[in-house]
């Protein structure tokens, strides 16, 4: 994501020679990344954070298996509420 903001703002330098709104863009999208977007681009246990991240191992397999366990509870909420849809997909699902 950072070397995507990088080169659009280096683009939009390079636009702002003909152009000076250019250059507020620029800074504008910097200042919005440096603000918001390095702290959702930090990676979260992917494929290469699992052994690598250290200490946040533990907190990536707690939100995991919240995510986990959330989704069990809609499931069974949906099975609850709906049994005639849930056994046609089921039906659908072993075919």
């Amino acid at each position: 994501m950072g070397t995507i903001v990088m080169s659009g703002t280096v683009v939009l330098v390079i636009l702002g020679f003909d152009n000076h709104l250019y250059w507020l863009a620029a800074v504008a999208v910097l200042f919005l990344y440096l603000q918001y977007g390095r702290s959702s681009s930090v990676p979260s246990g992917g494929a290469g954070g699992g052994a690598s991240a250290g200490g946040s191992a533990p907190a990536d397999y707690r939100s995991y298996r919240d995510r986990r366990d959330m989704q069990a509870k809609w499931e069974r909420r949906y099975r609850r509420e709906r049994p005639f849809e849930a056994r046609r997909q089921e039906r659908d699902k072993s075919k």
